[in-house]
Parts: C-alpha cells; sequence; structure tokens
C-alpha cells in the first residue's frame, strides 16, 4: 500500500520540481540586481532596497499567492502554476537579496578600489572582480534558500494545482489513511532535499577558493 501510495505522489514531484525552478532563479536574479544597487547605488537605492526586502520577508506566502491568483489574475491571466511559482519567487527575493548583498559585503572594498584604478569601470569591477567571489562565497547561505523554497513550493497546493500535497490530500481523502499518505510526501520532500543540499554542497567544494570566506 505504501509503495502504490508513494508511486502516486511522486506523479506530482515534477510539478513541485517546476515551481521550484521558476521560483527559485526568479528570486535569484531579482535579489542579485536589488542587492548590487544596495551595496553599490548609494543611500536612496540602499534604503529602497532595504524596504523591499522588509516588506517581502514580512508578507506572508501564502497572502501574495492569494494576492496574485484572485487579485491580479483578473488583469493579466495568471494561471494556479503561474501564480504561485511567482508568488514564492517574489517573497524568495527579499531573502536573497539580503544573502546576496551579504555576501558583496563581503569582498574587500580594497578589491573595488584596485579594478578602479586599474581603469576598470564600475560595472566592469563588479562583474569581473566581485561577483565572481560573492557567487563563490554565497552558495552555502543560498543552500538554504534553496531547501526553504523546495518546501514552500507546497503551498501552491492551496490553488488546487496537483504537487505532492496535493496528492497526498487525494490519497488521505480517499483512503482516510492520512498518515500514510503524509509519511509518503515527507519521505518524498526529505529526498528533494537532501538531493538539493548534496548537490550544491558538492559544487561549493569544487569552487571554493581557500581562505574565501563569508566571515571575511
Amino acid at each position: 500500500m505504501l509503495l502504490k501510495t508513494l508511486g502516486y505522489i511522486l506523479q506530482g514531484t515534477g510539478v513541485t520540481i517546476a515551481v521550484t525552478l521558476v521560483a527559485l532563479p526568479m528570486g535569484f536574479l531579482i535579489g542579485l540586481i536589488l542587492s548590487i544597487v544596495s551595496v553599490y547605488g548609494g543611500k536612496a537605492a540602499s534604503a529602497a532596497a532595504g524596504i523591499y526586502s522588509t516588506v517581502m520577508r514580512g508578507v506572508p506566502p501564502l497572502v501574495l499567492l492569494f494576492i496574485l491568483y484572485f487579485i491580479i489574475s483578473g488583469s493579466i491571466n495568471l494561471s494556479p502554476f503561474w501564480a504561485g511559482s511567482l508568488s514564492l519567487g517574489i517573497i524568495s527575493s527579499g531573502y536573497q537579496l539580503e544573502i546576496l548583498r551579504g555576501a558583496l559585503q563581503s569582498v574587500g572594498s580594497s578589491q573595488m578600489m584596485a579594478a578602479r584604478a586599474l581603469g576598470m569601470t564600475r560595472i566592469e569591477a563588479i562583474r569581473y572582480i566581485i561577483l565572481p567571489q560573492a557567487l563563490r562565497i554565497v552558495i552555502p547561505s543560498w543552500a538554504n534558500e534553496a531547501s526553504v523554497v523546495l518546501k514552500d513550493s507546497s503551498l501552491v497546493y492551496a490553488l488546487g494545482v496537483p504537487e505532492i500535497i496535493r496528492r497526498a490530500q487525494y490519497i488521505s481523502a480517499s483512503t482516510y489513511e492520512p498518515f500514510l499518505a503524509l509519511s509518503a510526501a515527507a519521505i518524498i520532500y526529505f529526498v528533494l532535499v537532501f538531493a538539493t543540499n548534496r548537490f550544491l554542497d558538492l559544487l561549493e567544494a569544487r569552487v571554493r577558493v581557500p581562505g574565501l570566506e563569508l566571515s571575511r
């Protein structure tokens, strides 16, 4: 029975992964741009990025999901999948902004000055000197956010998206054995999170530069 239940719920794994693969890179892109603006854009830009981060980290993901789907989707026709994925990406961008800002600030300001002294523009220095170091430093902290987004993808079940939790709910309702269904879902999530963290650990070990750490 467990194997049959596990097999059915596994069919929702692709949806869970798809939601994560939309939300996580979206959050990274927004967070990266805003973190650069925050660190190198002056006081006003830093303050604006800080307000954005505070708001996004203070809004429950489910609230933003409902806003996108039940209010905004009336104007731009968002499907439940896209409403859920985009809301998670927006929320994640607030956390990733802070993670990436810390990584950028950990790269000594002297390196920016040295790059400018060599004739690089500010943008060139960020692209070729600062970012390659910061993106190596940030991997361990970013791995935590990747795990959070992967688990938060379960929230899209509230819109009827047939991901892991929604399928577990179907099994629970039809068999009246919620423990079995939810245990199977928990096993799948554990495997996904473990595999994600393991991959990022290997990536961090591969690109690590000795002496270059976040605490620097």
